[in-house]
């Protein structure tokens, strides 16, 4: 394989750290320019990812070492075709999330707007170092850097319930990764002394100088570690975070904390145990069946949230390990369903959440029991709805279908047909709690209110039957990036070629 040595990894990493340096710098005083530096680093990240993706297609790896501490333990960059997978999602998704954040804050006058998009750009640099990664030392620092960096975020509201959310969302993630996380990663570097992703596995390599012991219990830590997941019993961070602004709880579940967990959990199984040593251990069958109960008990969670946000998150929450499950079902179309699904639910989820956000701005209701008859005052807004929770539930021609496809023949191919019942209950169970707000606001009657004028008070006339008036849909720049993350859902199904080639790639790679 051809290693090209080039700065472009580093230049993606910081190009939104530059970014957020200018935003701060600019303050509010001059909005305009505060958000012009957002947009220009979004679509400039953007270049210089898809700058790479050629040579990647063409079977290269692009490396730059920024710092060398040790042998083995070095702070290094590689794009392979894994990585920038999560890159072009993930900034492609910030540039449409850039704009749709600027109608929110500014419809809703929010206070604290120059920090809010200075630790958004924060976070987008963190997670593209998180793509980027060449060894563990370099995932497990980045990965810290966008728990600090959401931190503020999630508080944004600075109400007691905000600064709760934010306290359990820190605990959670930093206290399991540096408890479990950072040990495993202690030990993987003590029994292979490096951290150097391999295709095969580093520990695969080391197997017959450690014992199988001290393999599963630096799995086990890696798993416990990785809190940014969601995997049951150590979810309970995510709902409590969805006191953060609709855009960061996008943010948070599309592009950057919960994908970021999965994507890491997908490196860990393929590259630092490899599929022959998980295998061989019986662990990929085990954290099948963990993040099947994950899926179901998730789902059914999520059909007994009335409030529109606490049931997506719920959603994500089961939706997510998916990605899990299909990398550990340890075959070839599983592998490509996982990491599938880290594209085809970003569109479909941020679509989902991008309509949380235009409803409470324009209508200010967060409850699905308030959601009777929206569709036919928001409908743009709820057509895109209706495309996110299809791809959701995984009905074609939306994109989420693809990746379910290739899980359910990758449990074929494992030959583990229980797990086809978790993925047909599950979608059973997606349809259940999505369906219903897509009925409710396309074929419920608005509820009718009574509306007395002074006038007709004075007079003391009958009340006059008003119906409720009419909702408008929000600003455009909340409205079109969700009718464009809606149509992504769509495309995706029928034009998915270079990220399943990628996907493929990756495949290839790890599978002899």
């Amino acid at each position: 394989m051809e290693v090209l040595i080039s700065v472009k990894p580093l230049l993606a990493v910081s190009v939104s750290l530059i970014a957020a340096f200018f935003i701060a710098l600019t303050g509010e005083r001059a909005r305009n320019l505060r958000e012009f530096w957002t947009i220009s680093a979004s679509v400039v990240k953007f270049g210089i990812v898809i700058s790479m993706l050629q040579p990647i297609l063409e079977g290269k790896v692009i490396e730059y070492t920024l710092l060398s501490i040790t042998q083995g333990l070095e702070l290094k960059f590689r794009v392979d075709a894994l990585g920038i997978f999560f890159a072009i999602t993930a900034s492609f998704l910030w540039i449409i999330t850039s704009f749709y954040s600027i109608g929110y804050v500014r419809s809703l006058n929010e206070h604290a707007q120059t920090r809010y998009f200075a630790c958004f750009a924060i976070a987008l640099s963190a997670t593209m170092g998180v793509a980027f990664s060449a060894n563990m030392f370099t995932t497990f620092l980045f990965y810290e850097i966008i728990t600090l960096c959401t931190y503020p975020l999630v508080a944004h509201k600075e109400t007691p319930e905000a600064i709760k959310g934010a306290r359990r969302y820190i605990t959670y993630l930093l206290g399991t990764s540096i408890a479990f996380q950072l040990l495993a990663v202690f030990m993987t570097y003590s029994a292979a002394g490096t951290l150097e992703f391999s295709n095969q596995g580093i520990l695969n390599n080391v197997r017959g100088q450690v014992s199988d012991t001290f393999l599963i219990i630096t799995f086990i830590l890696f798993m416990a570690g990785i809190t940014k997941a969601a995997m049951m019993p150590l979810h309970s961070w995510l709902p409590a975070a969805m006191v953060a602004p609709t855009p960061v709880s996008a943010l948070l579940h599309a592009v950057a904390v919960v994908k970021t967990g999965v994507f890491v959990v997908v490196k860990i199984v393929l590259h630092i145990f490899g599929i022959d040593l998980l295998s061989q251990l019986g662990l990929g069958t085990a954290l099948a069946y963990f993040a099947s109960i994950t899926i179901i008990v998730a789902s059914i969670i999520a059909l007994k949230q009335d409030n529109l946000k606490r049931r997506l998150a719920y959603s994500t929450i089961s939706q997510l390990s998916y990605v899990i499950l299909g990398v550990a079902l340890l075959t070839p179309s599983g592998i490509t369903g996982s990491i599938m699904h880290i594209v085809l639910h970003a569109f479909g989820k941020i679509t989902l959440f991008f309509v949380a956000g235009a409803i409470y701005v324009a209508a200010h209701k967060t409850n699905i029991s308030e959601l009777d008859g929206i569709g036919k005052e928001m409908p743009f807004t709820m057509a895109a709805f209706t495309l996110g929770a299809l791809s959701m539930i995984g009905i074609p021609p939306l994109g989420g279908f693809l990746s379910k496809w290739y899980i359910a023949i990758g449990s074929i191919e494992a030959q583990q047909l229980p797990i086809l019942l978790v993925l047909a209950s599950s979608t059973i169970l997606n349809a259940c709690y999505f369906l219903p707000i897509v009925y409710a606001a396309f074929f419920k009657s608005e509820q009718c209110q009574l509306l007395v004028s002074k006038e007709t008070e004075h007079q003391q006339l009958p009340p006059t039957l008003t119906l409720t008036p009419s909702l408008k849909e929000a600003p455009a720049l909340m409205v079109i990036p969700l009718v464009l993350t809606a149509i992504g859902a769509l495309v995706l199904f029928f034009a998915p070629s270079v990220f399943l080639e990628l996907a493929r790639m990756v495949v290839a790679g790890v599978i002899n």
